[in-house]
């Protein structure tokens, strides 16, 4: 009987066996059954029977393809994929769970496994690579502790960070590339004070050891910028805070990072992220215009650009339109982290643009702008809580891109048409004059200008044309 039973089960698993190889590679399954769970070196298919997002043009009714985004196609010039310089986020797409203050996380992509260990950092990171193969974009951003986890020690977590970049660097080969990377300096409890503001000189050293690492890394796989998003360097009250040394201390922290660059021969752009709040009630890059004039106190505004989120720039009080223009009077504009917000709710959502309007203004910001390379479009963005299926994945990141091709295309065509330019032209034609040119060169002293002043008597103001301006705007979406 016990023979009997031994013959059973040598041919059930013979069958079994058979079984597993003619049905070729796995796809991971939801339960993550077998295999699936336990190797970091799976490599199955993680998005089956989703093919590679193709241009259909604007009469395509198929959701997985694009209507506006034509890659090759030129605009002004220039192809759209190089005015885009399109990337994905890795902790959105990848580690985004749908989770907030409110309520548990709603996401569980077939390939996770519940864990933040070693083997599932690879197989995330498998994920993201053909992710980028089938979306069609060649870049991808990151921070540090979201592609590898946190060990028991600084060298540890190192040590994982370096197994993963191994991965990364093998996966993505000669053809893609971080547009960007950064450290994670706001999550870890260490951080609660910020890191190169913190009260505390073990923390801020722990901060510079980690930013030296994440550098180094994003240096390793080529990647073209470096990102200081100072999520807690800033305050919650003033009262136990001495803002002048806080600032001060993160000066210092920004020219060891530019020394520090400049040591491993990393070309990139550095760039600082501003935003005004949350998750403290006051951060030091609160927008633009802060942190250029942060910047130029403190010498650095020949090593630095900035990095521009859009609804960052709302929670400041801006539009995105406001802050990219900001930053590109100042020399400043360096990259674009392409997300948006909600005007009905007061925090940042990091949703994905749609708005047609909005993506025109943020174009024609970039068209004067020349491009934004070596920067990009990141997308910084998420899908909503309740949008828990894998292929929506795809559908959010086609409509982000569609929609600021359109926005390029309706750039495009308003300065093609030179009419918006004109009006704006004769808006300030009296200053086309040559006291007006006396004046812009800083010759118009105000003795002068009270001759003039007392010879022309009161000065018709004319309309803007506001209207009209509007008008040439809308016929260009």
């Amino acid at each position: 009987m016990k023979g009997g039973r031994i013959l059973l089960l040598l041919v059930c698993s013979s069958v079994i066996t058979l079984g597993v190889f003619a049905a070729g590679p796995p796809t991971c399954p939801a339960d993550l059954g077998g295999k699936c769970s336990d190797s970091g070196e799976w490599e199955g298919e993680f998005f089956p029977g989703i093919p590679k997002i193709k241009y259909e043009g604007p009469s395509s009714k198929n959701p997985l393809a694009f209507k506006w985004y034509n890659a090759e196609e030129e605009i002004l010039g220039k192809k759209m994929k190089d005015w885009m310089r399109f990337s994905i986020a890795f902790w959105h797409t990848f580690r985004g769970t749908g989770g907030d203050p409110f309520g548990a996380p709603t996401k569980y992509w077939p390939w996770e496994d519940g864990t933040n260990s070693l083997a599932m950092a690879k197989r995330r990171m498998r994920a993201n690579f053909e992710f980028l193969e089938k979306i069609g974009v060649d870049r991808w951003c990151f921070h540090d502790r979201d592609i590898a986890p946190d060990g028991e020690t600084l060298e540890e977590s190192n040590k994982n960070l370096d197994e993963v970049v191994a991965l990364a660097k093998e996966l993505q080969g000669t053809k893609i590339r971080p547009l960007w990377g950064t450290a994670q300096l706001f999550m870890h409890p260490r951080y609660m004070h910020g890191g190169a503001t913190s009260s505390e000189l073990g923390v801020y050293a722990y901060a510079a050891a980690q930013v030296k690492k994440a550098m180094e890394v994003t240096h390793d796989l080529g990647g073209e910028n470096y990102v200081f998003w100072g999520g807690r360097e800033g305050y919650q009250s003033l009262l136990n805070t001495d803002m002048e040394r806080e600032l001060d201390h993160l000066a210092r922290f920004c020219e060891a990072a530019v020394a520090y660059k400049k040591k491993i021969g990393f070309i990139g752009t550095l760039l600082i992220e501003p935003k005004p709040q949350e998750p403290t009630k006051h951060q030091y890059d609160w927008d633009a215009a802060t942190t250029a004039n942060f910047l130029r106190k403190y010498g650095l505004i020949g090593e630095f650009k900035l990095n521009i989120e859009c609804n960052h720039a709302t929670l400041s009080g801006h539009s995105c339109h406001h802050e990219l223009e900001t930053a590109r009077i100042n020399g400043l504009l360096g990259n674009i982290d392409a997300n948006t917000g909600d005007p009905q709710i007061g925090w940042d959502t990091d949703q994905f643009m749609t708005d047609i309007s909005e993506a025109t203004m943020v174009m024609i910001s970039v068209i004067r702008n020349g491009g934004l390379a070596p920067g990009g479009f990141n997308f910084d963005a998420k899908l909503r809580r309740e949008s828990t299926e894998v292929e929506d994945i795809f559908l959010a990141h086609i409509s982000g891109m569609d929609t600021l091709a359109r926005g390029l295309r309706s750039a495009a065509k308003l300065i093609q048409d030179g009419s918006l330019a004109e009006l704006v032209r004769k808006r300030y034609q009296s200053f086309d004059t040559e006291i007006g040119a006396q004046i812009e060169a800083g010759k118009g002293d105000f003795e002068t200008l009270e001759k003039l002043a007392m010879k022309w008597g009161e000065p018709k103001v004319p309309s803007a044309k506001q209207e009209l301006a509007e008008m040439i705007f809308q016929s260009a979406l």
